[in-house]
């Protein structure tokens, strides 16, 4: 798909509109130039009855310009907020195995970097149309002056025409190496922000990044993009030494161009006039081929992976359980070189049920939530709900039962999806989370995130236990805690949260706390290494869960 037919009808007639200005606007300058040859040409003669014409024509190349230029500008930022909302909507619409393997840095450059450029190849098409007009309005005036004039220009114009070709295709080389690096570029810049802490603490480690890593990186876009630029400047360069060359031959060497006066003051005239709409023409060119790399890498963003179908509304059905039956999941580790399998694994987890997963670092507690969550698609095996197999191509419908606070969460700035009874329910929560001295929650927007990180866990799961889902996963959620909370979430929350009917997955190495669970189990080198055990605390029978968004089981003070 192209840019412009990915736009919408309405910014593609704007864009019709603009650029029936900008031709106007040329064709009108070109009216100027032979307005004003002449009245040179007749030496003023004719200059009170061409002033009237050649104040119209001034007046139109203002009006039209303006209008084009204006048109554009509305045109190319209409486009660049629409591309980057795209960008957003495929990025999250993807799957999630393939949002991981996208990165930070891509998508970053393509918000940023790509949009940008998409954006300023419209906002010169104004510039490019007007100089062309302008150029073919030239050459049509030097035809009509004498074919020899014509001739010249036209022989000059493709002998520069093919030059510029040539560099153009070795510009577009460099400035495709300048767009990979750009990304490369962009995971240093999350890396100077991210590990600023680090960065502080060790002077060795500072200069090893700055001089490293980060300049490395920034060399490698300066070359690329200059050596780019710097190309297609030297054609424009050369391309204004032929002009000049024809203009000195006609000016100094009368013999070799017999022309008449009168057409030899035409033709410097024009030639003149040419050079400047000319090199703009030729300016904006890499403007419009940065506009097309940028816009075939934002198109190439996820075009290898099919959307996912949009979650639809569940059975209203008690839920029962959710389970994994075989199912496995293979991903390529890069610090090992070498892939990591999980599984297949049979897990099930129960309403009104906690269940520890414990194991060691890199054992795959991590992946076996994600693909019991819906995150991951299995690669063999079968994902249940009530007992019945889940279709892998609408896991959208299966995610919508679990919620989850992951080791790495993201805690947004409002509640997405805010309803405005939430807020009475969050702030109670936040007060049974020991937070109210802290933070409350108004008009769906948390006063502040200036939090150690274990109090924006609890912000965390706040959020989780308002959206009501029946399946909550906890990944070392009590890892940051005091020991103060953490002992009243293992003792209070999670046996609160099992009484609401919720299944609760806690990824775990309390092992004080195991007593807690209904079932632990273990998961060793991707494989469940011992069959589940009862924890100590009898599940509950399947029940129902409480009301959506309403449930303030967990606000009520603590014992």
């Amino acid at each position: 798909m192209t840019l412009l037919s990915s736009l919408p009808r309405k910014l593609r007639f704007t864009i019709v509109l603009a650029a029936a200005a900008s031709l106007a606007a040329g064709l009108c300058s070109v009216g100027m130039i032979a307005v004003i040859n002449r009245v040179l040409a007749t030496q003023g003669a004719g200059a009170a009855r061409l002033a009237l014409p050649f104040a119209a024509l001034a007046l139109a190349v203002l009006a039209c310009r303006t209008l084009a230029s204006t048109l554009f500008v509305q045109v190319s930022q209409s486009a660049l907020a629409r591309i980057r909302a795209q960008i957003c909507a495929r990025f999250i619409g993807a799957p999630y195995a393939h949002i991981e393997q996208t990165g930070n840095a891509r998508v970053q450059a393509a918000l940023a970097d790509d949009s940008t450029h998409v954006a300023n190849g419209l906002s010169v098409i104004p510039v490019v149309l007007t100089n062309a007009m302008v150029v073919l309005g030239c050459l049509a005036y030097l035809a009509w002056l004498s074919w020899q004039t014509f001739a010249i220009a036209c022989a000059i114009i493709l002998a520069g025409s093919w030059f510029y070709h040539r560099n153009h295709r070795r510009a577009l080389v460099h400035l495709k190496q300048a767009s990979a690096a750009q990304d490369v570029l962009h995971g240093q810049f999350k890396a100077l922000v991210a590990g600023a802490r680090e960065l502080k603490l060790n002077q060795d480690k500072q200069h090893g990044f700055l001089h490293g890593a980060l300049e490395a990186s920034l060399e490698a876009v300066r070359a690329a993009r200059t050596r780019g630029l710097s190309i297609f400047f030297v054609a424009l360069g050369f391309g204004s030494f032929l002009f000049f060359a024809v203009i000195g031959g006609v000016l100094f060497a009368p013999r070799a161009t017999p022309l008449a006066p009168a057409v030899m003051t035409g033709f410097t005239i024009m030639f003149l006039y040419i050079m400047s709409p000319l090199e703009s023409l030729l300016n904006a060119l890499p403007a419009l081929s940065m506009a097309r790399l940028a816009y075939a890498r934002i198109e190439a963003l996820g075009a290898d992976a099919e959307p996912e179908a949009p979650a639809r509304p569940l059975p209203a059905a008690p839920f029962v359980s959710v389970a994994l039956a075989g199912a496995s999941h293979r991903y390529f580790h890069e610090a090992e070189n070498s892939f990591f399998a999980l599984g297949p694994v049979d897990l099930e987890l129960r309403a009104g049920e906690i269940v520890f997963l414990v194991g060691g670092n890199g054992s795959g507690k991590t992946t076996l939530a994600k693909l019991l969550a819906g995150l991951y698609p299995a690669l063999a095996g079968e994902a249940r709900y009530n007992g019945a197999a889940v279709d892998p191509t609408h896991l959208a419908d299966y995610r919508a039962l679990f919620s989850a606070v992951f080791s790495d969460f993201h805690l947004f700035e409002t509640l997405l999806a805010h309803d405005p009874r939430d807020d009475a329910l969050a702030n109670r929560l936040v007060e049974r989370f020991q937070l109210g001295h802290k933070v409350s929650v108004r008009d769906g927007r948390f006063t502040t995130q200036a939090l150690s990180q274990g109090q924006r866990k609890r912000l965390a799961l706040i959020v989780a236990c308002l959206e009501g889902r029946p399946v909550l996963v906890l990944d070392e959620w009590a890892a940051d805690q005091d020991p103060l909370f953490k002992e009243i979430f293992y003792r209070e929350v999670l046996p609160e949260l099992r009484a609401q009917g919720k299944a609760v997955l806690v990824i775990s190495h309390d092992d004080r706390y195991f007593g807690v669970a209904d079932r632990v189990i273990r998961i060793e080198n991707g494989q469940i290494a011992q069959p589940a055990r009862d924890g100590g605390a009898p599940a509950q029978a399947p029940q129902a869960p409480p009301a959506r968004r309403h449930d303030d089981a967990l606000a009520a003070p603590a014992a």
